[in-house]
């Protein structure tokens, strides 16, 4: 009799085999407050590993992490008008506190260029003391109408960045640094997602910015996800909050600015693209455990030589578990590995061990083999660096397959239903977007004819990626 799947088909319901499988493989539970979650020690460490990897790039860039408050005074929202409209139908606002009322509100932040700007209006009094480079990693509340964990939920985790220029040309030079050679090195290199980098529509962009980069990913069901922005703010906050500097010829000059965040959203994003029916697939440049090596049966030898495997396998660079819990059936251990999406796992049983072999389970392409057990040290993290590469030019032949080059906003509308659509902004313009968007889909970003990222909304041979997104 066929065994019974542990998860719903991708292709008989996307969005159920996503909570199945985020359910299964241990990343999160729903919190007790609609909207919020709560992220379990898998999934923790896939985000712990992401903040490693992107902390590092971050830093490279020159920014410095700190750390602003949770809580910020209503009024602050509201120097910035365009700010505080695009974010009222998300805010939560505490009225009161230690049991009396407060005699000013006070929001929990959905987002800190507020907060971050007045004392950058502190901080900065000359030239000298610009660039100012800050980043941060907190929790944001966002009040969704619609949670879906990682996705979209009240509460998450990110990093924001908030940086403070003499010049526009410094300011949005540093928006594009953060872009390409912080997120988008990221996502190709770590979480092997071939992201498309552009530029937001004015429609799309984030509130209070002059300019908006994105990238955004295909997930398996043809939908768009937005994985990270930069903005450019340009002086809006800066003049809210008087934030100026003595410039070289004893002028007073606004500030230039930028502010740039990534969120949990990418462990989502990880398992609607590189997920399939059997659970996860771990980018193994990210995966937490690489390789876990799993004692078959109940053997003294066979435990000892797993933990030998293990320890010869640390030594060669590879991030190890050694499963020797043999009072769990294999089976379970081998089904839960394949949902944690471990890339390799390696067995060995007492057969294996009169052969002086293991047998080579990797999970991306989904191949299993015998393989000299002496040999696993010199050949795993070949292997892995393999697997790092597939898993990009997976995502990247999804990408191309299933995008359409079209011409009319009926053709762009129809594509979206399977996967995206490409159409000269030209043949679009903002009243095609808003006809769209009527109908669920929306202008992901605009890129330019060359697959570049363009300079400006109505760069002559720019092209609009049309989508439904998450």
């Amino acid at each position: 009799m066929a065994k019974a799947p542990v998860l719903t088909p991708r292709a008989d319901d996307f969005p159920r085999w996503y909570q199945d499988l985020i359910g299964k493989a241990e990343l999160a539970d729903n919190g007790p407050v609609r909207g919020t979650m709560v992220i379990r020690p898998y999934g923790y460490g896939l985000w712990e590993r992401m903040q490693q990897e992107m902390d590092v790039r971050i830093k490279r860039a020159g920014a410095q992490n700190a750390y602003f408050p949770l809580f910020v005074p209503q009024s602050y929202l509201t120097k910035e008008a365009e700010h505080v409209e695009g974010f009222a139908p998300e805010l939560a606002v505490v009225t009161h506190a230690g049991g009396k009322e407060l005699e000013e509100p006070v929001v929990v932040r959905p987002t800190s260029e507020t907060i971050v700007n007045d004392y950058f209006a502190k901080w900065v009094q000359s030239y000298r003391d610009l660039p100012l480079l800050i980043n941060q990693w907190a929790n944001v509340v966002r009040w969704e109408l619609r949670p879906r964990v990682f996705l979209r939920t009240t509460e998450f985790l990110w990093q924001e960045g908030h940086t403070a220029h003499a010049t526009y040309e410094e300011a949005r030079e540093y928006a594009a640094h953060i872009h390409r050679d912080v997120y988008a090195d990221f996502m190709r290199e770590v979480l092997a997602m071939d992201v498309v980098p552009g530029r937001k529509t004015v429609r799309e962009r984030f509130a209070g910015a002059i300019n908006t980069l994105t990238l955004e990913g295909m997930m398996g069901d043809g939908k768009a996800l937005q994985l990270g922005t930069s903005h450019e703010l340009g002086q809006n906050f800066a003049k809210a909050f008087d934030t100026r500097y003595l410039s070289k010829d004893g002028r007073r000059e606004y500030v230039w600015q930028t502010s740039w965040g990534s969120t949990t959203r990418m462990i989502g994003a990880l398992v609607m693209m590189h997920g399939d029916d059997d659970g996860l697939r771990v980018p193994p440049r990210l995966a937490q455990v690489q390789a876990v090596v799993v004692a078959v049966k109940d053997d003294a030898a066979v435990t000892a030589e797993v933990r030998s495997i293990g320890e010869r396998l640390r030594a060669a660079g590879v991030r190890v578990h050694v499963d020797d819990r043999t009072d769990v059936p294999y089976g379970r251990r081998a089904v839960d590995w394949e949902l944690k999406g471990v890339p390799v796992r390696i067995e060995v049983g007492p057969r294996d061990l009169e052969n002086g072999t293991a047998v080579l389970v990797r999970r991306i392409p989904g191949s299993k083999q015998p393989v000299p057990a002496e040999a696993l040290p010199g050949l795993v993290p070949g292997v892995l660096e393999e697997d790092q590469a597939l898993l990009l030019a997976q995502s990247r032949e999804r990408r191309e397959a299933r995008t359409a080059e079209v011409a009319t906003i009926e053709e762009a509308a129809e594509a979206a239903g399977t996967g995206w659509a490409r159409i000269p902004w030209s043949a679009l313009g903002p009243q095609g977007e808003a006809a769209l968007a009527e109908q669920g889909v929306s202008v992901r970003c605009l890129v330019a004819a060359d697959g570049s990222v363009p300079g400006g909304d109505d760069q002559p041979g720019n092209i609009a990626i049309v989508a439904r997104a998450y």
